[in-house]
């Protein structure tokens, strides 16, 4: 295993995953411009040999949101700026080479629930809370919650969330859409490392495919949908490893799915 540290992001490759570790533990993980840049570095510079990514949390909490200390001062073309950065760094997280599963627990508030949404698969343990205390501080989300949240919980649930400062528990929380798996208290790292190891055992094509394609085409017309899907199906099944793929499971050397 080797382990690199990019300010307070660690990050440990295992073999094909990486383990990308928030390690700002003393401020609950909270959000800085530099732990943004140097979460930006540490997934720009992995390895080709990684096919997926577990983003976790140091500590007790994954992520308690925006370092709200360096709020105080901007100004409105600051603020815009700064947003802006957010989300071309959260975007590619969303839009980048690989699957990205979070494991969440603890906090997952403000910034940290916009940065949960940009993975791709969320595990939450029975220690994990959900909240966007936005409204009763005076600020709106500003790195894609508006857009990404509302996605997964419907634009009124959150609407709700932001208004009240309802917070929602994991047991409520999974059924309702923030995150696909559920975890006992400390056990959200162990699943998203057994489910990342899982990932990059696919086709890279494959999982390329499905992290940029499936979303955009969400957002189009059916007619345009359905032409998108049928560009990423002749892409990903001319890959040579799709080829082997194809190849051993009509010679009997694949495993086949099982209930």
């Amino acid at each position: 295993m080797k382990q690199t540290q990019y300010g307070d992001v660690s990050v440990e490759l295992r073999e094909s995953i990486a383990i990308v570790t928030l390690a700002r533990s003393a401020k609950r993980n909270a959000l800085s411009d530099a732990m943004m840049a140097s979460l930006e570095q540490a997934f720009s510079e992995l390895p080709t040999s990684v096919g997926a990514a577990v983003l976790c949390g140091s500590g007790d909490h994954f992520c308690a949101g925006l370092d709200l200390s360096e709020l105080k001062d901007r100004d409105a073309v600051e603020g815009l700026h700064h947003s802006r950065s957010w989300h071309r760094i959260l975007s590619g997280l969303e839009f980048g080479r690989i699957p990205i599963v979070a494991a969440l627990h603890g906090a997952v508030v403000g910034g940290g629930l916009e940065l949960a949404t940009s993975c791709h698969i969320r595990v939450a343990d029975d220690s994990a809370f959900f909240a966007l205390p936005e409204g009763s501080r005076g600020i709106f989300v500003g790195g894609g919650g508006s857009v990404r949240v509302p996605k997964l919980i419907g634009v009124h649930r959150m609407l709700d969330m932001m208004l009240t400062g309802r917070v929602y528990k994991a047991a409520e929380a999974v059924p309702l859409g923030f995150a696909q798996y559920h975890a006992a208290t400390g056990g959200a790292l162990d699943m998203a490392i057994e489910l990342a190891t899982r990932i990059a055992t696919n086709a890279p094509m494959t999982n390329y495919a499905l992290i940029h394609g499936l979303p955009r085409i969400a957002e189009q017309t059916a007619d345009h949908g359905f032409f998108s899907e049928s560009m990423l199906v002749a892409i990903a099944q001319s890959a040579p490893e799709a080829k082997a793929r194809v190849r051993d499971f009509l010679e009997g050397r694949a495993a086949k799915v099982q209930v």
